[in-house]
């Protein structure tokens, strides 16, 4: 094998694949990264057995040549190394050969580094799903569904279930939903799917979303999503990534959101979310940083954070509108400006039931997205 690549598409690519490969894994050969050279371009793939990536870097695209002086062929090198190595080599272009013994040998420059290769044979096959349940989504809309959505799975294995996002997809809507069973995040977009094609309902790992989010650019161009009984593939045109899926079932959240509300607030997200995040400062008394709401006359907010060792802070807020009864409320400031961040948008209606019941916050004009969070209860 050989072949003479630009070292920043190289670079790029070998960081994509870095995030599917764990040092801890079972599997010997998967603690290095697989390099496939063909006449159309280079192959990178990483995977710890949950997550799976290959990188496609193409010989030539829009006219600009990527990779010369292909030799085919395929080698494994060990990825505690090889990025490192990339990153700093001296010039713009790398030649990486590789020998009959799998010695392999990366030039650039006056920089020459030896590696010893390990057998692509022993590198387990990635499935190549072929699937009739696939849809399509423009990238920037699945980033905008992961990020308004992950932050809320559960970081405890106690119910491995909630540690990923239920993605479903029923009356021409594509659903994500996550919750830690303290808070819940949920957002819906339309979906035309064809007559008679259903994707099933699946939980996939938080892990792997977040993951993939990092991976992929902010681009208009679609990614294509693939579902079968156990696993997800999500690929773009020079991108493949392979993930498990978890097992059992997702709990039945829709129970939990409140039907009607005897409080409402509208208000400016932005001024709510630097009130809590000022009140959060002297709220540290507890690990959740616990902050009280108090609705005041004349659609005025009391905000207050104390912490009795430290001092306490007070602050009011003026909103557009507060309707129903009065309340008094405590909360999580984290879950709440996790909330506030999610939903993104100037004006948003929170919604409560009641000190002890859970409240909403939405977009005053979308109900496409939805976080809802559990009140602490402090007095």
């Amino acid at each position: 094998m050989k072949f003479v690549i630009q070292r920043d598409q190289l670079i790029d690519s070998v960081q994509h694949v870095m995030k599917a490969i764990s040092s801890r894994t079972t599997i010997p050969i998967l603690t290095g990264m697989k390099i496939e050279a063909t006449e159309e371009g280079i192959k990178l793939t990483g995977s710890d057995s949950d997550i799976s990536i290959e990188s496609f870097i193409p010989k030539e695209e829009d006219g600009i040549v990527y990779i010369d002086h292909i030799e085919p062929g395929s080698i494994v090198l060990q990825a505690k190394y090889f990025p490192d190595i990339v990153k700093k080599l001296p010039q713009k272009t790398v030649e990486i050969e590789s020998d009959n013994n799998r010695n392999v040998t990366i030039r650039s420059g006056n920089a020459e580094f030896h590696l010893n290769g390990q057998d692509p044979e022993e590198y387990p096959h990635l499935p190549q799903l072929q699937t009739e349940d696939s849809f399509e989504l423009p990238i920037d809309l699945l980033k905008n569904l992961i990020r308004q959505t992950v932050f809320a799975v559960s970081t405890s294995e106690t119910r491995p279930i909630l540690t990923g996002v239920h993605v479903k997809m029923e009356d021409g809507q594509l659903e994500f939903i996550a919750t830690d069973s303290h808070r819940l995040a949920s957002r819906k977009i339309p979906l035309d799917q064809p007559e008679g094609k259903n994707v099933p309902a699946v939980v996939i790992p938080g892990k792997s979303l977040t993951e993939l989010n990092k991976i992929l650019g902010d681009s208009e161009e679609t990614i294509e999503i693939s579902v079968t009984e156990n696993q997800v593939l999500f690929r773009t045109k020079h991108l493949y990534f392979l993930s498990r899926l978890l097992d059992g079932n997702y709990p039945e959240t829709s129970r939990l959101i409140p039907e009607q509300s005897k409080t409402v607030v509208t208000i400016d997200g932005k001024e709510l979310l630097n009130s809590v995040d000022r009140a959060s400062l002297l709220a540290k008394e507890n690990r959740n940083n616990v902050v009280r709401l108090m609705t005041k006359e004349n659609n005025h907010l009391e905000i207050t954070g104390n912490s009795p060792e430290v001092g306490n802070v007070v602050e009011e807020v003026l909103a557009n509108e507060v309707d129903g009864e009065d309340l008094k409320i405590s909360f999580s400031a984290k879950y709440m400006m996790d909330a506030l961040k999610a939903v993104d948008h100037d004006q948003v209606k929170v919604e409560f039931t009641g000190a002890m019941r859970p409240f909403l916050i939405r977009p005053v004009d979308n109900d496409q997205i939805l976080q809802l969070i559990l009140p602490v209860r402090t007095y």
